[in-house]
């Protein structure tokens, strides 16, 4: 009977407690009651009371000053209509948005050049994509003049001092701010870019071929044949992990498709421009035989991936049409696939004609078949370019004519991606050489080639000073206007987010985390009694449920 009593007399208790705590006020702070008991204080009350205190304040100032400056742009555009009048015409203004959007707005806060440094993104190094490319395009002009040699030596070397500076501020990037280097690489867009590092890469090893080796010792081209091995092997490497990644973490749509997509096939069709430009500088003629072939094998995958990407962009514009404005100078990546299969295979084969036509290959493939192997392989690449360089003029005139839209009305915001103008036109400019040259050194393709890289040249000048512009205007390095910007899911921590994280590390999650840990920690080290200790232990995770839920 006693029993029975003491059962009640617990869940009466029980029963009270749990309708007391339910019944409290909801909590503004992590912290108790101050008032409360002293086996419910939390030891740490004072210290993160004082913090929260602290945080809280700088909280209120700042959305004061927001709603201050949001005001005063509220009643600025609203005086700017007053003078232009109405142009309706029926006497009523346009409805004002009482909400800013701060993130879209450059003007609406100012970020130090630390934080603006949390978006330089990998598409910095399509800058060094296009300036290498450049240095190629003046190494391949067939009509030599005075000063063309230095010229190219100039961007070659300025290619090199933005590669250095873009390696070094990526690093600090990551350095900074540790996440956002496995960020990037699990970001819709920006991971579609991180080959452009290694592409940046092979075109610096290409330019070292044209404008070193040669005109040095045999060391610099011993150095080059087996750097020309790592860039292989990174291409091979960097164009299967990024894809695997893209496929393993993202989830697109056809409307989401831009020929962005063939990007990390791009470090697998450099290596056949390589292997053509490095092969006919190399003293032996085994050594040459394994770069040629090894460039074919490698070319060839490049280009095959690419085409099967190309299918899919066709078919996005055939059922969704061109894409947004802002996304349209990628469309000259599909120019790139093209240009640089041509520009290496005929290379390659010339040089292999070459090569076999040595007596000690005269029976390659068969007995007294060298030459003749040597023969077909140059008139199949010679071909092959011919049939390719039509593909890429497709292209590169779709391209053009898309950007008609974006010409007319005179607006297009800059982003990295305007390096697209450069860089592929750069392999269609050094195809159009070779084609000329597979025939005989054709004067009017050779003319026309000279036409494109003067034009390359002034927009590699503009795209430059525009990149310039745009990071003093903050079109660039700034929250949701580069390539780690909200998209498909994925949510970048606007700049307010980013500075308060700055300020108190714990804010967000360290200090409810920590605060709860504690109090299971007092309720499993045997502190009063078990009802107690129950007591303390379900409190702990139903306050940082109810703050959870109330953040």
């Amino acid at each position: 009977m006693s029993l029975g009593r003491t059962s009640s007399k617990e869940a009466q208790l029980s029963a009270a407690e749990r309708l007391q705590w339910r019944n409290q006020q909801p909590l503004a702070s992590p912290f108790v009651d101050p008032d409360s008991t002293e086996s419910e204080l939390n030891p740490f009350d004072r210290h993160y009371e004082q913090e929260w205190n602290n945080r809280t304040a700088r909280d209120s100032e700042e959305k004061s000053l927001r709603e201050d400056q949001e005001s005063e742009n509220v009643q600025g555009t609203a005086h700017g209509r007053e003078n232009q009048g109405d142009p309706s015409g029926n006497g009523e203004m346009e409805k004002i948005p009482e909400e800013v959007d701060r993130t879209e707005t450059p003007g609406a806060e100012q970020l130090s050049w630390r934080e603006r440094m949390r978006h330089f993104t990998w598409t910095w190094f399509t800058m060094t994509m296009a300036t290498g490319g450049i240095a190629n395009v003046l190494y391949t002009i067939p009509y030599r003049f005075q000063g063309i040699y230095a010229l190219g030596c100039i961007f070659f070397i300025l290619n090199m001092v933005l590669f250095v500076f873009n390696v070094t501020m990526i690093s600090l990037r990551f350095y900074w701010f540790p996440k956002t280097f496995k960020a990037s690489f699990l970001h819709p867009t920006e991971s579609l870019f991180i080959p452009a590092a290694v592409i940046s890469f092979g075109t610096i090893l290409i330019n070292i071929s044209q404008y070193g080796v040669g005109n040095t010792g045999y060391w610099l081209e011993k150095t080059m044949c087996i750097l020309y091995w790592c860039d292989c092997g990174l291409a091979i490497c960097f164009s299967i992990i990024i894809y695997l990644v893209v496929w393993s973490t993202q989830t697109f749509t056809i409307s989401q498709m831009t020929p962005v997509w063939i990007f990390p096939a791009y470090p697998l069709l450099i290596i056949g421009p390589h292997a053509g430009n490095l092969a006919p500088k190399v003293s032996s003629p085994s050594a040459a035989l394994q770069i040629i072939f090894s460039g074919f094998v490698i070319q060839g995958i490049g280009f095959f991936v690419s085409l099967m990407v190309y299918s899919a962009f066709i078919y996005r514009l055939m059922t969704q049409k061109l894409p947004k404005e802002s996304l349209r100078p990628g469309m000259f990546i599909s120019v790139g696939p093209s240009g640089f299969t041509i520009a290496g295979i005929v290379n390659m084969g010339q040089e292999l004609h070459k090569i076999l036509s040595r007596p000690e290959y005269a029976d390659f493939m068969g007995e007294g078949l060298g030459k003749l192997v040597g023969d077909v392989a140059m008139i199949s690449a010679n071909f092959m370019g011919l049939w390719l360089w039509g593909l890429a003029l497709w292209f590169f005139f779709v391209s053009v004519g898309a950007h008609w839209s974006c010409a007319t009305r005179g607006k297009m915001d800059y982003q990295m991606t305007w390096f697209s103008f450069v860089f592929p036109n750069t392999a269609l400019t050094t195809a159009t050489f070779a084609v000329a040259k597979a025939l005989d050194g054709n004067g009017s393709i050779r003319a026309v080639g000279c036409v494109m890289t003067i034009c390359l040249v002034i927009t590699w000048f503009f795209v430059f000073v525009m990149m310039i512009r745009a990071v003093i205007i903050k079109q660039i390095l700034w929250p949701q206007k580069q390539e780690d910007r909200t998209e498909g899911g994925w949510k970048e921590q606007t700049a307010e987010e980013q500075r308060r994280k700055q300020r108190d590390p714990e804010a967000e999650d360290g200090l409810y985390k920590v605060w709860s840990l504690r109090k299971t920690r007092r309720g499993a080290t045997g502190e009063g009694n078990g009802a107690q200790d129950t007591r303390t232990r379900r409190r702990g995770w139903s306050f940082r449920e109810n703050m959870a839920g109330t953040g």
